[in-house]
């Protein structure tokens, strides 16, 4: 049986070492990715990763709690942007659905609902 806890906690860790190719290797590839409150979908690990690579900034994530189970999985984690020194780190949960050790859904959300930023890829669906 796959311990979904660790695949939560190694999509923090690899997302926030910049490790690509091992992040990548967590998702299935029709994944899909929501951000509910700019209300925001990416279909598919290639595009996902896209996003990534290119979100911009010096941000950084730490994970305060991860709980599991065989087909799901939640990430309550602190992030921060600008690196600015005394910076006080925000709050973010992410919610994920995983199929044989593989994370099928993520679904973000971040302190307050935003409109999304003029930077966002084409590939970004509205809904």
């Amino acid at each position: 049986m796959v311990d979904n806890r660790h695949v939560v906690e190694e999509f923090v860790a690899r997302l926030e070492a910049r490790d690509w190719e091992g992040w990548a290797s967590l998702l299935h590839p029709a994944v899909v990715y929501e951000l509910p409150q700019s209300r925001e979908r990416i279909h598919g690990r290639d595009l996902y990763l896209a996003f990534n690579r290119a979100y911009p900034g010096e941000w950084h994530l730490s994970v305060t709690t991860v709980i599991a189970d065989d087909a799901h999985g939640v990430a309550w984690f602190d992030w921060t942007v600008g690196g600015e020194e005394g910076e006080e780190p925000a709050d973010g949960i992410a919610f994920f659905d995983l199929v044989d050790g593989l994370i099928t859904r993520v679904t973000d959300f971040w302190p307050e609902p935003y409109d999304p930023p003029a930077h966002r890829p084409d590939f970004m669906e509205r809904y």
